[in-house]
């Protein structure tokens, strides 16, 4: 598969019929091991202004998402490889769900998707995660609202503290809905 080079952590699929196997997984892993900021995607969709954007995007255990929401779209995604919780938050940061989401035979969901305007994360639970994206575009940076209650990205010691904070608060989410 051709693939055009927009930036070191995003690829394009350049090509009329995309077809992604192990050779394109071992470079999306790759390079979010190698960026920054722990991600890299490789798009399905050729240009931002189209209708359907579909990504397969890696992650790092150490990317930062930042909490955020859609403003007039939806998201969903199945897991490709690796093990991660979805964390949903309500508006004043306060855990309202969590998806435990893995490959199919995790034993863990592998399929969700979010329609409602709520800030959500990911805490990944493995060395790398990679997923297959699928939201509706085009994109616009303007309709993603980054949570307040969070630390911004470029503040990775305080972004790590928050991560962790979250953890302990999504583990007692989860502990709080066991059957007693």
């Amino acid at each position: 598969m051709r693939l055009r080079r927009l930036s070191d952590d995003v690829f394009v699929a350049d090509a009329p019929i995309v077809r992604l196997g192990q050779t394109e997984l071992d470079l999306v892993r790759r390079q979010a091991a190698a960026s920054p900021r722990k991600r890299a995607r490789i798009c399905a969709h050729h240009e931002n202004s189209e209708a359907v954007h579909e990504m397969l995007i890696a992650m790092a255990a150490d990317s930062y998402i930042h909490p955020h929401k859609h403003l007039d779209k939806g998201e969903s995604f199945h897991v490709v490889e690796g093990q991660v919780d979805v964390v949903v938050l309500d508006d004043d940061g306060q855990v309202s769900d969590v998806i435990e989401m893995g490959e199919i035979d995790s034993g863990r969901s592998f399929f969700y998707r979010l329609s409602d305007r709520r800030y959500h994360t990911l805490l990944i639970r493995t060395d790398m995660l990679v997923v297959h994206e699928v939201t509706r575009g085009p994109f616009d940076p303007e309709a993603t609202l980054l949570a307040p209650f969070a630390p911004p990205e470029h503040d990775r010691e305080r972004a790590a503290g928050y991560m962790r904070g979250l953890a302990g608060r999504a583990a007692d989410w989860r502990r709080a809905r066991l059957p007693r």
